[in-house]
Order: structure tokens, then C-alpha cells, then sequence
């Protein structure tokens, strides 16, 4: 069932999705060669702490950090280490928090040190098709017109959309209906109305579409061991068009001063 937020839901949720936003630009900035993802992941948890929330992940079907944080081949959901990053790899960074009641939740994919121009294509394509996604968030568009701007921006550049996991509703659960895949034919599905709040996430491979999932049973990476992009926002929509609540800048400013 969907559920459709009020105004005022959807003023409570940007303070949650506000928060991650800013989490996410103070571990963007931190991300360098050297740095583990297990540091970025206990910056993450006591910024969620401090800022009197609680981590969505932590726990969650039991997965044991407050971060994913995916590198190089794997896709989604790769658990924080004391594993080093190093210079030229790529870092999917994804976090979702509880606050008053609602969840937030957004992705980022950041280049370590310096990476080669293929790979900064990867992550220029994969942030544009999150874009162009958002775009389409309109009343009265339908779902299936998210995914198809995904997938033909993806597939117009050579890179393939990872298929087995999609977007999700947000909202006093951290997944709601409807699913929202990356990837379809347009005009399909339900229509999209004032008060929907979608996590608009795609997942985008350089290589063959396929993943498998490691043994520690969360880590999914393309079977074919190609380097892989993840970015998301949490939108809601309004008859003023979509409006991006994991938008990054101005409560990071604010953490910054404080």
C-alpha cells in the first residue's frame, strides 16, 4: 500500500533526510587514501547519535554498521571495514537515519585520490541519471517513468542498470511501497501523486548488469568484476514539482559553523 504524506509529514521528514544530507557531505570530505571505511562508518554513527537519532541500518535484518559503504565491484550494501581505501578507488557511502519518527536516506558514490577518466564517467553518468529520475517525479507522470530515464541515460553512454535491487517509499518505514526500479519501459505502473516520498537509487555497472552476493551474505558485486556507481536521493512529490529532501549543502554549512 502507498501511503501519501501530508505537508506536514513531509516538513517532519526533511529534518531526518536534512541530517543525512549533511552526514554524507562531511563523509564525502573525509574520504581519502588511507581511510577505512570502518572510521568513516564510527564518524557516521556518532554524528546520527549526536544529532539525537538512530542509525537505519544498524541492525536492520541484522546488518552490523551504521553505514554501506561499497567498494570498486561491489554495488550495494558492503559492510565497513578496517580495510584502507586507496588511491584510485571509488566508495558507494550510504546512510539512513530515524528521526522524530520518519526516515531519511541517500547515497553517494566518491573517487579516492585520483581515478581514471572511464571511472569519473561512470560516476558523472550515474549522478546524471539520478537527476534526470528526479525530474520525473511529476504528478501524474507514472513510476515507470523514473526508471526508463534512468535506463536510457545509463544504456546511452555504454554502462548497464543493475536490475536486482531498486528504490524504495520512504517514510515512517525505512521501505515502503511502491519499489522503484531503475529500469523499464515508460508510462507503466501507478500514477504519481502529491505526497508520494520515493529513495530514487540507481545502481550502475561499467560492465555486464549481473550480481552475486558475497558470503557474508549482504555484499552484492557485478559477477563480472566490473566497477559499479550508486547514488540516491529521497524525493517527495509536490504539486510544485519533486522536491529533493537529501538535497547536500546548507545544514552541512550549518555543522561546520556549529
Amino acid at each position: 500500500m502507498i501511503v501519501y504524506r501530508s505537508r506536514a509529514e513531509i516538513d517532519r521528514m526533511r529534518e531526518a533526510n536534512g541530517l543525512v544530507a549533511a552526514i554524507l557531505a562531511e563523509l564525502e570530505a573525509a574520504v581519502a587514501p588511507g581511510v577505512t571505511t570502518g572510521e568513516l562508518d564510527a564518524m557516521a554513527e556518532r554524528m546520527v547519535r549526536d544529532a539525537g537519532a538512530v542509525p537505519a541500518f544498524k541492525g536492520y535484518r541484522g546488518f552490523p554498521a551504521t553505514l554501506c559503504t561499497s567498494i570498486n565491484e561491489q554495488v550495494v550494501h558492503g559492510i565497513p571495514s578496517a580495510r584502507p581505501l586507496g588511491d584510485g578507488d571509488i566508495v558507494s557511502i550510504d546512510i539512513g537515519v530515524k528521526l522524530h519518527g520518519f526516515y531519511g536516506d541517500s547515497a553517494v558514490t566518491v573517487a579516492v585520490g585520483e581515478v581514471d577518466e572511464e571511472t569519473r564517467t561512470l560516476l558523472q553518468v550515474t549522478r546524471d541519471s539520478l537527476d534526470k529520475a528526479i525530474e520525473q517525479a511529476q504528478v501524474g507522470r507514472r513510476l515507470s517513468d523514473i526508471g526508463h530515464a534512468v535506463q536510457a541515460h545509463v544504456e546511452a553512454h555504454g554502462f548497464s542498470v543493475v536490475r536486482e535491487f531498486v528504490g524504495h517509499g520512504i517514510g515512517e518505514q525505512l521501505h515502503e511501497d511502491p519499489q522503484v526500479p531503475n529500469y523499464g519501459q515508460p508510462g507503466r505502473g501507478p500514477k504519481l501523486a502529491e505526497g508520494m516520498v520515493l529513495a530514487i537509487e540507481p545502481m550502475v555497472a561499467m560492465g555486464r548488469p549481473e550480481v552475486r552476493v558475497l558470503a557474508d551474505g549482504w555484499t552484492a558485486v557485478t559477477r563480472d568484476g566490473s566497477l559499479a556507481a550508486h547514488f540516491e536521493h529521497t524525493v517527495a512529490v509536490t504539486g510544485d514539482g519533486p522536491l529533493v529532501l537529501t538535497k547536500r549543502g546548507a545544514r552541512a554549512a550549518e555543522r561546520r559553523a556549529s
